[in-house]
């Protein structure tokens, strides 16, 4: 589970923000499992029906047969994923004792048969909260009470079973009881955040009416059906076949699945992900029901290895382990999840042991911690306190992408008396400066603003031998780059053969309020992907039904149906109503988005992203007052975040109190020295209070960062020559006729400037 977001409103909006494996793992490197887009209007959708639980047997049935499995997977993880609360499924003391972090001391105690914890709860007084279920079992296992309106909460503090202690999940982290972040509240609710990969066959049930969710499932833990899809049909028919049953495809993750595919099957509980239909079926494929975290600041560092919780998927899929047809089951067993071999000798079934597993090409002991592959190439990070996982995108350490882009990299991870100068020296010296490009490199330059950031960009998009999310990332991070000229550029990723690099691309043009590129959005209502679909039915929401196409309108009202349910789907997320929100404004509905902006502050009342874009509609619709406001709210809550001071600045303006305003510039100038307009608004507003010298002074500070701006030179001269200092507006008003000699407005300025005595 991951709960944790960057509070700091800055980071949320600032956009700072290998060796290629010498052995193929796989003959067909061009394998693909996600094929083109299909143009057949008549294109078969996956349905949304609901399986019955009637049709999940339960894993005593599938014991019957499949002893040997059942043997591995009993006692895994997944059979424990969640379990009854009760004395032989918690491993926790419950003893009377008590845990204090961030000021908030819980007490564990048992009554009978029953296990309590007192602490504080959503009003930040104590009570007392029954445990219901227990949430693994090892490194760590969590608890969940029950609250009003079919709500279970998972409780931040968890019980390390290695150390056998109490600890807080995220001690550094502090969260007041009114946060979305508290235990009690959306980020650690079991409903929404955890139920569906924990169980098997999980229907949410959220009532948005009554916030309320009415959540259930056919069986409580992560059973064999819950990977290999309901059994009743394929037990009837063994049961009455017997020796002559032959596998009719029913099941779902079999021998002989397609690398690809099974990778797309564990993917659906192993990546951070997007909600996308009401409930998983087992029918279509992961897309048709969650799309993945493409690469972006805050989740993962600029080159694509792991920072925030990413679930595994979103690294391997960067690797090329996958590209060339390596999956999950090659390395873990399926049941057991164990690993399939200890040490080197799980890599030595693809890479040569008398090659790699040797000092010549590691340089270091074979024995060592240095000497085991997985501490180079599978570096990791502690989550949730004590839960160390690892990078599985199997990348090799470059410590000068981490001087250029200050990402990690393994040597100096182990190594830390030891910095990245050292081992980007140390690297040359036993390997050589690389003669290859990986994406990372791309990648961390588009991503980190570089000057060639675009450029990087774009040839990462139009590498198709490229990871498919990584180049899906590109596309996504040229949104902070892109004009209209390269709007066109874009579009031609709407053919693209990947159904991630697809439907990245509807997101950056459903973001452009235009209508002119409608024509390119309809084929993909079509697209054999309901992700894809519902981003492109979101793109085209500035449209009325009367402008769809007659050979569109029918699979319009399908996907229709589809978005809405997506938006359901996502309705207890503050994110979720403000996709909402933006899909009203797609279409004029101010009153509407307005209504559920508000109600993504209800749910998160320290999202300032979805508070910036309430108070800009606020202002943008003369609610002055409520624009007001808000912009001093996120000004309490994010000090350090420059563009609000700005926006309430020019909403001062706009009410006359022009000397309120001069004061938030002031300060938006401190937080955000490179914002041209602020220096161009601070001087007129200067200018507009009679404060000649500071108007001056505004405009000379901005010409230090910008030498040659146009429109700062001009205002300078233009000052100059309005308080009666001819001399030095004739000098810039030359220097702007030289700078930009095809603009006669210069010109002409210096024409009716008074003629020198």
């Amino acid at each position: 589970m991951s709960f944790i977001k960057m509070r700091s409103f800055s980071k949320l909006f600032s956009f700072s923000l290998l060796f290629s494996v010498l052995l193929s793992c796989g003959d067909d490197k061009k394998a693909e499992y996600e094929k083109v887009p299909q143009k057949n209007p008549n294109a078969i959708f996956a349905s949304t029906a609901q399986i019955a639980d009637a049709n999940f047997l339960g894993d005593d049935a599938c014991k019957q047969c499949h002893q040997a499995e059942f043997k591995d997977w009993e006692g895994s993880h997944h059979d424990k994923a969640m379990q009854l609360a009760k004395r032989e499924t918690i491993l926790a003391d419950f003893d009377g004792e008590k845990f204090n972090s961030q000021g908030i001391t819980s007490k564990f105690y048992s009554k009978g048969d029953d296990f309590f914890v007192n602490t504080e709860g959503p009003d930040g007084n104590y009570h007392d909260y029954k445990i219901i279920y227990t949430f693994g079992i090892t490194p760590l296992q969590q608890y969940i009470v029950e609250f009003p309106d079919g709500r279970f909460q998972c409780l931040r503090t968890a019980w390390d079973t290695e150390k056998n202690k109490w600890f807080d999940l995220y001690p550094d982290f502090k969260v007041v009881h009114s946060e979305w972040l508290h235990w009690s509240r959306g980020g650690l609710n079991w409903n929404t955040m955890c139920s569906d990969c924990h169980s098997t066959n999980v229907r949410k049930n959220y009532k948005e009416e009554t916030n309320g969710y009415n959540t259930e499932f056919a069986l409580i833990n992560v059973s064999c059906e819950a990977c290999h899809g309901p059994g009743k049909e394929h037990a009837d028919k063994a049961t009455k076949l017997g020796e002559n049953y032959k596998a009719s495809g029913s099941m779902q993750m079999i021998p002989g699945t397609q690398p690809k595919k099974l990778v797309d099957q564990c993917a659906r509980c192993h990546m951070r992900r997007e909600q996308i239909s009401e409930l998983f079926n087992f029918e279509g494929t992961m897309l048709d029901h969650y799309f993945p975290q493409l690469i972006t600041e805050r989740l993962y560092h600029l080159d694509g290895q792991i920072l925030d919780e990413d679930y595994v998927y979103g690294s391997f899929v960067q690797s090329k382990m996958y590209l060339n047809d390596v999956t999950c089951t090659d390395c873990h067993n399926a049941h057991s999840l164990e690993l399939k071999f200890e040490g080197n000798q799980l890599c030595a079934q693809c890479h040569v042991p008398e090659q790699y597993d040797t000092p010549k090409h590691h340089f270091h002991e074979v024995v060592s911690e240095g000497g085991q592959c997985i501490n180079c190439h599978m570096t990791g990070r502690f989550y949730m306190g004590n839960d160390f996982r690892r990078d599985h995108s199997f990348r090799i350490p470059r410590p000068d992408l981490s001087l250029k882009y200050g990402t990690p990299n393994a040597c100096t991870q182990c190594h830390d008396d030891k910095d990245d100068e050292w081992a980007w020296q140390t690297f040359q010296e036993q390997y050589g400066v690389p003669d290859y490009q990986h994406f990372s490199e791309l990648l961390a330059s588009g991503l980190s603003g570089d000057p060639h950031g675009k450029e990087s960009l774009l040839t990462l998009m139009n590498d198709t031998l490229q990871p498919e999310i990584a180049r899906a990332s590109a596309v996504r991070g040229l949104q902070y780059y892109m004009n209209e000229n390269d709007v066109a550029n874009l579009i031609t990723f709407l053919n693209d053969s990947s159904p991630v690099v697809r439907a990245s691309t509807l997101d950056v043009l459903g973001e452009i309020n235009s209508t002119d590129y409608t024509t390119y959005l309809f084929p993909l209502l079509k697209d054999p992907k309901r992700s894809v679909r519902v981003k492109a039915f979101y793109a085209l929401g500035g449209l009325t039904e009367n402008q769809v196409p007659a050979d569109y309108k029918e699979v319009y009202q399908k996907v229709k149906t589809e978005f809405l349910t997506y938006l359901e789907a996502t309705a207890e997320f503050a994110g979720g109503k403000a996709k909402e929100a933006n899909y009203h404004l797609k279409k004029g509905d101010v009153a509407n988005a307005i209504d559920n902006y508000e109600k993504a502050l209800k749910i998160d009342n320290l999202n300032n992203m979805v508070r910036t874009s309430l108070a800009n509609l606020y202002y943008r619709n003369g609610k002055l007052n409520e624009a007001e406001t808000a912009f001093k709210l996120i000004i309490k809550q994010e000090p350090e975040y420059g563009p609000t001071y700005y926006s309430l600045a020019l909403l001062l303006a706009e009410t006359g109190r022009n000397n309120e305003a001069i004061i938030q510039l002031e300060k938006a100038m401190t937080h955000m020295p490179e914002n041209l307009r602020v220096y161009y608004n601070l001087g007129l507003l200067y200018d507009s209070v009679n404060e000649t010298k500071k108007a001056k002074e505004a405009i000379i500070k901005g010409l230090k960062v910008y030498p040659s701006n146009e429109e700062l030179l001009y205002t300078l001269a233009f000052f100059h020559s309005k308080y009666g200092e001819i001399d030095r507006a004739r000098e810039i008003g030359l220097q702007l006729v030289q700078l930009f000699p095809n603009n006669t407005n210069y010109s002409n300025f210096l024409r009716q400037l008074p003629a020198l005595d």
